[in-house]
C-alpha cells in the first residue's frame, strides 16, 4: 500500500483502556476492592472499551487470581451507571480454551487471545510454539461465537522478540491471515517490548492490511524506549482507529525481559485530542484515574503528563 492509498487520519480513535489487566499483571496483587475503585474511576473517563482482567493461571500471574470476582464488579458498575450513559465494552484476556470458557461463564463476551509471532516468546509466555498457539484460535473463537461473543487475536512480539530478535514482517502478516481464517473477528498488533519505530509501524500495518483487508486491525504499544506515542501517531496516520493504552503508563509483560509500561491513556488522549482526533475521553477524569492507579500500586507510573500536572495552563505574570 502506497502513501497515496493509505486512509486519511481518522476523525475519531477508540482507545481501549488496558490498565486493569496489562497495567496490573506485573504488580503485586491488589485487592478486588481496590480494583473496583480503579474500574469505577476509569468508567468515569468516557473510555468506551476496558480490558478488565485475565483468566490465566493464578500461579503464573497472581495479580489476576480474582478474575471471576472482577467480572462481578464489572456487572455492578454497569448496573449502577446512569441511564443514557454511553455503553462500555468490557473484555477479558484468555490464554487457552479453558480460560475462554471461564471468561464466558463469568459473563464476558469480548475475548482477547494472544498469539506470539515469535516462538521464543510463545514458549516463555504460554509454553507452546507459535504454530500450536495459533491453531488454538479456532477453538477459542468458536467458543466465543457460540456464546454470542467475539474473539480478538492480539499478536504479541509483532515487531520484535526479546529471545528471537526482529520478527519478519511476512511472518506477522501470514500469522494474521491465518488467525482470521481460524475465526478471529479482529486483530491487534502488539509491540511487546517497546522496540517499534514509526516507519516500521507503517510498514507492518501495510503488510497486514494487504493480507487481511476486510478486518479491523488495532495496535498496542509499550513505551520502553520512549517511542510509544510516536508509534501510536504513526498508526493513526496510517488509518488505525483502535489503540490500547494503560492508565498512568502502568504495565509490562512478565514473560518478556525488558518490557516496561504501556503508553499512558491520558497522554494518548491529549495527543489525539489536541490533534483533532476525538477519543471521547475526559482528560481531567483520565488524570484522576491515573493518580488513583499510582496510589493503589504504591509507586509512580511512567506518565510524563501526570508528573507535569496535566495540560499546560497559563500562569499569572510575576509582580515586579
Amino acid at each position: 500500500m502506497t502513501g497515496e492509498q493509505r486512509p486519511a487520519v481518522p476523525t475519531a480513535v477508540d482507545i481501549r483502556e488496558v490498565g486493569p489487566r496489562d497495567g496490573l499483571q506485573i504488580e503485586a496483587p491488589i485487592s478486588t476492592a481496590a480494583k473496583r475503585q480503579l474500574l469505577q474511576a476509569l468508567a468515569r473517563t468516557g473510555v468506551r472499551r476496558i480490558e478488565a482482567t485475565a483468566f490465566v493461571s493464578p500461579t503464573a500471574v497472581p495479580a489476576m487470581a480474582d478474575a471471576a470476582a472482577v467480572a462481578e464488579v464489572v456487572q455492578e458498575i454497569d448496573a449502577g451507571r446512569a441511564a443514557g450513559s454511553p455503553p462500555i465494552s468490557w473484555s477479558a484476556l484468555v490464554p487457552n480454551l479453558a480460560g475462554a470458557r471461564r471468561a464466558l461463564a463469568a459473563g464476558f463476551t469480548e475475548l482477547e487471545y494472544v498469539v506470539s509471532a515469535a516462538d521464543g516468546h510463545s514458549l516463555a509466555n504460554v509454553r507452546r510454539p507459535t504454530a500450536d498457539a495459533l491453531a488454538a484460535v479456532a477453538e477459542v473463537a468458536a467458543a466465543a461465537h457460540e456464546a454470542g461473543g467475539r474473539c480478538e487475536v492480539i499478536v504479541a512480539t509483532a515487531w520484535d522478540c526479546p529471545f528471537d530478535g526482529r520478527t519478519p514482517v511476512v511472518r506477522t502478516a501470514e500469522l494474521c491471515a491465518r488467525a482470521v481464517e481460524l475465526g478471529a473477528d479482529r486483530l491487534c498488533l502488539g509491540d511487546t517490548i517497546g522496540t517499534a519505530t514509526p516507519g516500521r509501524v507503517i510498514d507492518l500495518l501495510d503488510a497486514v492490511r494487504a493480507a487481511v483487508p476486510a478486518v479491523d486491525v488495532g495496535a498496542h504499544f509499550h513505551n520502553t524506549r520512549g517511542a510509544g506515542l510516536a508509534c501510536a501517531w504513526a498508526a493513526v496516520t496510517a488509518g488505525v482507529t483502535s489503540l490500547d493504552a494503560s492508565t498512568g503508563g502502568l504495565g509490562g509483560c512478565p514473560f518478556a525481559p525488558g518490557a516496561s509500561g504501556n503508553i499512558a491513556t491520558e497522554e494518548l488522549a491529549l495527543l489525539l485530542g489536541d490533534s483533532g482526533v476525538d477519543t471521547g475521553i475526559d482528560l481531567d477524569a483520565a488524570l484522576a484515574a491515573a493518580g488513583l492507579a499510582e496510589e493503589l500500586v504504591g509507586h509512580p507510573g511512567s506518565s510524563n503528563l501526570l508528573r507535569a500536572g496535566g495540560r499546560s495552563r497559563p500562569r499569572g505574570r510575576p509582580r515586579s
